[in-house]
């Protein structure tokens, strides 16, 4: 259903002005809107009425103390950024929470490089990760590191957190595989961890990793994550259902719920990292 409205109940401050003669655009007398629009005033540029900008704390520079940022407001996505250095690894990570499912992974661990693709695409993040580390050894180093820079890149990127859903629930299926993600979003880590995969390794990746990633990530986020198989036998199958269903999950809480107003999803008034 559409209605007519009077240019008295229009903003006009979005629309654009003739370069030529710097006068704005002429609009009929009356515009048909969306009858669900009746009540608001109008803004006649589509962008601003699907999803107005947001004003986001974003890292942009980073001290001496193994990777604490400085911090700087801009308008846009929530934005964390982390850069850590240790004698095992160098590790760069950058996410957009509010972004478009761009993943450019290279951790020098191809399986790892092929979950954080997923977490992109299915939580729709923009994901930036490079790392080095002594994989002449094993993996074990970077996978942890690489989970504790994104751990901590969500943490920035959600900051005090007002406004967002808070929860999230997923199961995905891949396959023979189903796996089951809760989590919340609360300041508490904790990972309850229920996968049986089947082999030690999926391609060089070993399969323990899988839970210390998750361990890693929940500790630096103040997250609190629940992982349950519900079926499957393929690994690969297993670990990737792993990561779309936490996604999933992941994208459902870090949402805007529209009818907080920006309060904080939490009795207590605050959501802090404890």
């Amino acid at each position: 259903m559409e209605l007519s409205v009077s240019h008295r109940f229009l903003n006009y401050s979005f629309l654009p002005r003739s370069a030529h003669c710097k006068q704005r655009f002429q609009l009929p007398n009356h515009v048909l809107v969306p009858v669900n629009l009746q009540h608001r005033k109008v803004q006649l540029f589509p962008t601003y009425l699907a999803t107005p900008p947001m004003h986001s704390t974003v890292p942009r520079a980073f001290d001496d103390n193994n990777g604490s940022p400085s911090v700087a407001t801009t308008q846009g996505g929530r934005i964390g950024e982390v850069k850590r250095v240790t004698k095992e690894t160098n590790v760069y990570v950058k996410i957009n929470v509010d972004g478009n499912a761009v993943a450019e992974n290279n951790t020098g661990i191809p399986f790892l490089d092929h979950m954080l693709d997923q977490l992109a695409s299915h939580g729709l993040f923009d994901v930036h990760v490079k790392a080095t580390g002594d994989t002449h050894i094993d993996d074990h180093h970077t996978n942890e590191d690489v989970a504790l820079a994104i751990g901590t890149a969500l943490l920035q990127a959600l900051g005090d957190r007002k406004g967002i859903y808070r929860f999230g629930d997923f199961s995905a299926p891949l396959d023979e595989a189903l796996v089951h993600v809760s989590l919340d979003l609360s300041g508490r880590p904790h990972l309850s961890y229920d996968l049986q995969i089947p082999t030690e390794r999926v391609g060089t990746y070993d399969t323990q990793l899988v839970e210390h990633f998750f361990q890693s990530l929940v500790n630096t986020s103040g997250m609190t994550l629940h992982i349950r198989q519900l079926a499957g036998r393929n690994s690969h199958h297993i670990i990737e259902a792993t990561f779309k269903a936490f996604a999933r999950a992941l994208r459902q809480a870090t949402d805007y719920d529209p009818r907080r107003r920006g309060s904080v999803p939490s009795s207590k008034g605050v959501l802090s990292r404890t």
